[in-house]
């Protein structure tokens, strides 16, 4: 469903696309590749007095990562088309290279956001990594779906995840019933 037309008239300002993409790798583990494209629709002078114009990138970030089967990331690389600040923005690139080890489901946006606050890190690039835990989800949803097959006894992680996949919820009565636990019905496992 689409979001109502607006009530007025409007001026395109700003346009932030981020793209990801993931990857089964040959030895096992899996890639994600996610890019940050921030452009304005204006043509604009820069603080230093440079022109920008209308439709190139101000900010294009980009971010590979690999994980294994625990989803812990096992190699990071950063790089940039396009800053704003040229080599004093992209000389942070190599330091997220630090995203090797943590776990993508646990805790990692908070361990992000402690590792590359404020100075220690690229506004732009940290929050492009916040979509890495839920496209990693989606990334190993084979991988789920059979694992649910032959362990049926595992109650799937994604319960209790979200507003829909909460227990007492009409999702999981209807998709998951083993381990409904709406009015009336105990889950038979927690």
């Amino acid at each position: 469903m689409p979001l109502p037309l607006p009530q007025t008239g409007r001026t395109p300002l700003h346009t932030r696309t981020i793209r990801a993409q993931s990857y089964a790798r040959d030895d096992g583990q899996w890639d994600i590749d996610v890019q940050l494209v921030d452009v304005k629709a204006y043509d604009f002078t820069r603080t230093n007095g440079t022109e920008h114009r209308a439709g190139e990138p101000v900010h294009d970030m980009l971010l590979r990562i690999t994980f294994n089967d625990e989803l812990t990331i096992t190699d990071a690389v950063a790089a940039y088309d396009a800053a704003p600040y040229g080599a004093d923005c992209t000389a942070i690139a190599p330091d997220y290279g630090a995203l090797v080890g943590m776990n993508l489901l646990r805790g990692f946006r908070q361990a992000v956001k402690t590792r590359f606050g404020r100075t220690a890190g690229c506004t732009h690039m940290s929050e492009l990594s916040g979509v890495l835990p839920t496209v990693a989800v989606q990334t190993m949803a084979k991988q789920r779906r059979r694992k649910m097959v032959s362990a049926p006894q595992e109650r799937p992680f994604q319960l209790e995840g979200c507003h829909a996949l909460r227990l007492d919820g009409p999702v999981v009565r209807e998709y998951y019933p083993k381990w409904y636990a709406g009015p009336g019905q105990a889950a038979e496992h927690k």
